[in-house]
């Protein structure tokens, strides 16, 4: 038997006797939005004031984050648009990161506010891409009280 036909044979009966093994393969994490969205007025506010520049909402997310760790977002962007980044943390979380990477995997923005910053739970940045490509956000905050937090985040678009 040559080692084609021998594929053919066992994957089959692996699949069959663990199907375990392939599912847990293709098992997708998805971000959970959070019970109440605590940040809703804060949002609208910012919204508001953006939507008055000249700005759209992308994408807006209420999500339940556990403390310490990354939430990737992956977003198209397109080449010489101004994009408005806009995380709001937990309030009582004491550090709130941004970082941002081009699909080469480049760290292109960074940005990082403390508990006591005058900025508080919000980190806020505009971008302008060099390339039409995919691009990953990823905020993370620091909550020693909570491992689950909620977040927000919201991406605006400057209109031409």
């Amino acid at each position: 038997m040559n080692k084609t036909a021998l594929y053919y044979v066992l994957i089959p009966i692996l699949a069959l006797s663990r199907p375990h093994l392939l599912s847990a393969q293709e098992e997708v994490v998805r971000p959970q939005s959070c019970d109440s969205n605590p940040y809703q007025q804060t949002a609208d506010s910012l919204k508001q004031l953006y939507s008055a520049q000249g700005f759209t909402v992308l994408r807006e997310a209420s999500v339940t984050m556990e403390s310490e760790y990354e939430m990737p977002i992956v977003l198209p962007m397109t080449r010489g648009t101004l994009y408005q980044f806009i995380f709001i943390g937990d309030p009582s979380s004491k550090l709130y990161e941004v970082r941002m990477y081009d699909y080469s995997e480049k760290e292109v923005m960074y940005k990082k506010s403390m508990w006591g910053d005058t900025d508080g739970n919000i980190v806020s940045y505009s971008y302008v891409p060099k390339l039409s490509e995919y691009h990953m956000i990823k905020p993370v905050q620091v909550n020693k009280k909570k491992k689950k937090v909620c977040g927000y985040v919201l991406l605006l678009r400057k209109e031409s």
